[in-house]
């Protein structure tokens, strides 16, 4: 029977070299101990063969927003065999493992981003955001009415990392999924880029971007208004820079207003990827704390056989979860379906169609009132 263990720090160069030989990558010298101090704040667990790592997982404590409410969340990375120690069924037991490993230290929810999403839809992972990329010539960049305010910029050394945090808290809550950023995730976050903030008429900061501008191209990493007074403010501050680009390059989420609102579309090209999956670890856990809307009375009946602790029926009535035997009348829907659901990316009603959630169309109306019309996004990488 194989054996999981803790990859402790004097073995974190055997972690390193197995990313590098995995992800084709090479990590300099210099950068060693940089990245043996980022390691001190994974949990990392391996499979030896013969003293030799052959397998390994990395388990990232993280905090997720959903909505205004933050959730525990163990985001997974690094997952990588060597080639001669695939096919044994490794990643299965360390993916285990890691949902076992996650009940027990409190995580509800958990993320990853997918080299391949069938591989770990298998496992109860779902996808739940996308990413919106749009490419503008510089015939497209035409200002919008001017907004009242004004733009800063700054590096990330002279900012008000208050004002950002802020900032991004406000966007942050629309949504699900976005990832609670401590001050050391910012830095890393922010790096070298440009940051320029909108300020309105009464100097409160409502919106920001993360930006690089170098051989004729504007690339915006980060685009965060908190209302379309900041959207406005910032295009314009991007359209200022005409005479300095052919090319602007941005990435947000798919449903963006600004880009309906723009007044040159016609050449903008649009693509759309996705990104993250997600699920849920512990469902009455998060069920609990969970936010619904409306007093609607809901059975779900839930499938989930890497976490067989999850397979239960859940009795959602007025606003409160409890676990229940009666399973007649019960929609019927895999950890899968359940975590994209209520993340936001897939409405109830789409899933029905799609084959992932059956049951009568009655509870299915009563599902679709209970959740949340709350979009799902992320802009961070683990």
């Amino acid at each position: 029977m194989m054996t999981i263990e803790r990859i402790t720090e004097d073995r974190y160069m055997d972690s390193v070299r197995l990313s590098e030989y995995a992800f084709q990558y090479k990590v300099p010298e210099e950068r060693l101990e940089a990245s043996f101090q980022n390691l001190n704040k994974h949990q990392i667990y391996g499979i030896y063969e013969n003293h030799m790592l052959a397998a390994k997982f990395h388990l990232i404590p993280l905090t997720t927003y959903v909505g205004d409410q933050s959730f525990k969340m163990g985001g997974i990375a690094g997952v990588a065999t060597y080639p001669e120690y695939r096919r044994r069924g490794y990643v299965k037991e360390l993916l285990t493992y890691a949902l076992e490993t996650m009940k027990t230290q409190g995580f509800t929810v958990s993320m990853l981003h997918p080299f391949d999403v069938s591989f770990y839809r298998k496992y109860g992972w779902e996808l739940f955001s996308n990413r919106l990329k749009t490419v503008h010539q510089r015939s497209d960049l035409s200002m919008l009415d001017p907004a009242e305010g004004s733009v800063k910029r700054y590096l990330f050394e002279n900012v008000n990392l208050d004002e950002l945090k802020e900032i991004y808290k406000q966007y942050a809550t629309q949504f699900s999924g976005m990832l609670v950023r401590e001050d050391d995730w910012w830095k890393s976050v922010v790096d070298d880029l440009n940051i320029a903030i909108y300020y309105d008429a009464s100097e409160q900061p409502l919106g920001y971007i993360l930006y690089e501008s170098k051989d004729n191209k504007m690339v915006v990493e980060e685009f965060v208004p908190v209302n379309f007074e900041a959207r406005r403010g910032m295009w314009n501050f991007i359209c200022q820079h005409d005479s300095m680009i052919s090319e602007l390059e941005m990435t947000t989420y798919e449903k963006e207003p600004l880009f309906f609102a723009l007044k040159k579309q016609k050449t903008v090209k649009r693509e759309v990827t996705p990104y993250f999956m997600v699920r849920i670890v512990d469902i009455e856990s998060f069920l609990t704390k969970y936010k619904f809307t409306g007093n609607e009375t809901v059975k779900l009946q839930i499938t989930d056989p890497f976490a067989t602790w999850n397979e239960k029926t859940f009795l959602v009535k007025e606003g409160e979860v409890h676990v229940t035997n009666e399973t007649e009348g019960a929609l019927k829907l895999s950890i899968n379906a359940l975590s994209t659901a209520l993340f936001g990316h897939k409405r109830p009603t789409e899933l029905f169609a799609a084959g992932m959630i059956n049951g009568a169309e009655s509870e299915l109306e009563a599902f679709e009132k209970l959740v949340p019309n709350r979009l799902a996004f992320m802009y961070d990488f683990f």
